[in-house]
């Protein structure tokens, strides 16, 4: 699979959005995350994935503004917090973002959690929001198959993308999901992949890295990249928002990549939505 830090994947209504991007959670509000974007946009990742819960939108918003990059050349995500679902105050919830990345548009607007009662009038308003050219794309964010069964069975428009947990630790765990979201044209999008560095000491992913003359973390990037996931590591530091972008100059093999999916432990770092109603 040829790619670069650019290369983009086609979501279900023609968009394009770049296979890796710079993820921003927990990042903290001010300089930091604006610089750690700006860094990145320097050289050339073209995707940044916020959310209202991370308190970092306007840094971002202030980054993609000054980086002199056209705006239709940056894809920004964010998300929608779980106190603002229902229709209206999706609504609200939408503009008040919007207004703080100041960027005219949203690329791609997220459900960030599956709350239950509320999630399809949520929908309902995000469909609206689409409609309006407001965003370009919207998707949700971990849901599991119910929660997706439940949405397609009352939708008009089918989410873009399900950004999940996922990384070796967890796939087969997810992969009930990862296979209906296929089988339906939603994209994956793994959070998380570098497993808030758990497991980057694992001897198992170390010696495959060795092999490859790579780090754990840029092994576990190149593993989502290569089961065809958009990934957003997360990092603030310059040195590793670069190294984790190193990862288009090889290829892991298709028996190294069977055994990465067989480190499979369940492990979550941070939410599981598996006891969400």
């Amino acid at each position: 699979m040829e790619m670069t830090i650019q290369s983009t994947a086609r979501l279900n209504n023609g968009v394009e959005i770049p296979f890796l991007g710079l993820g921003v959670f927990q990042s903290p509000p001010g300089d930091m995350t604006k610089k750690a974007v700006l860094y990145a946009l320097e050289i050339g990742y073209r995707h940044i994935d916020t959310a209202k819960i991370y308190g970092n939108e306007q840094d971002v918003g202030q980054a993609v503004r000054e980086s002199g990059i056209p705006r239709s050349e940056v894809f920004v995500t964010t998300k929608l917090w779980n106190q603002d679902h229902g229709y209206d105050a999706t609504l609200r919830a939408f503009a008040k973002s919007n207004q703080k990345l100041g960027l005219d548009y949203i690329d791609l607007y997220l459900i960030h959690w599956p709350v239950k009662g509320l999630r399809l009038e949520t929908w309902r308003a995000m469909e609206v929001l689409l409609s309006e050219g407001k965003c370009r794309a919207i998707g949700v964010s971990n849901y599991l198959v119910r929660h997706l069964e439940e949405l397609l069975d009352h939708c008009t428009v089918i989410p873009a993308v399900n950004q999940i947990e996922l990384s070796p630790y967890n796939y087969l765990y997810r992969k009930e999901t990862v296979d209906y979201c296929r089988a339906k044209g939603i994209w994956l999008e793994a959070y998380s992949p570098l497993t808030k560095g758990e497991k980057l000491t694992d001897p198992k992913l170390v010696k495959i890295a060795s092999k490859y003359g790579k780090t754990p973390a840029q092994i576990l990037i190149r593993w989502a990249l290569q089961h065809q996931f958009i990934v957003i590591p997360k990092s603030v530091r310059r040195d590793r928002i670069r190294e984790n972008a190193q990862v288009f100059d090889f290829s892991i093999s298709p028996e190294d990549m069977a055994y990465l999916d067989s480190f499979n432990e369940n492990l979550t770092t941070g939410w599981d939505p598996t006891n969400v109603p």
